[in-house]
């Protein structure tokens, strides 16, 4: 089963395979803004919808925590631009 972990202090969501980090997505705080900087997902997983979930996990929080969301990661960006989560 796969899950998925966000981790404030390290900028980043995990997912995880049982105890195997299988993906992540990373994000830099600049003031009141983050920037998703990186996405990825090992390449026996690609294809589930998992990178999508990543990053679906850090709008949720960059809504609790109140902050504007951009992207210099291009899949990233795609996601946010089309509005299709």
């Amino acid at each position: 089963m796969i899950n998925i972990k966000f981790i404030k202090k390290e900028n980043r969501v995990v997912a995880y395979d049982n105890e195997i980090e299988i993906g992540e997505c990373e994000f830099k705080e600049l003031d009141n803004t983050w920037n998703i900087i990186y996405t990825a997902v090992d390449s026996k997983y690609q294809g589930q919808g998992i990178a999508k979930t990543l990053i679906k996990c850090v709008i949720e929080n960059s809504e609790k925590y109140n902050k504007n969301l951009i992207a210099e990661c291009s899949y990233a960006k795609k996601i946010l631009e089309s509005n299709n989560i």
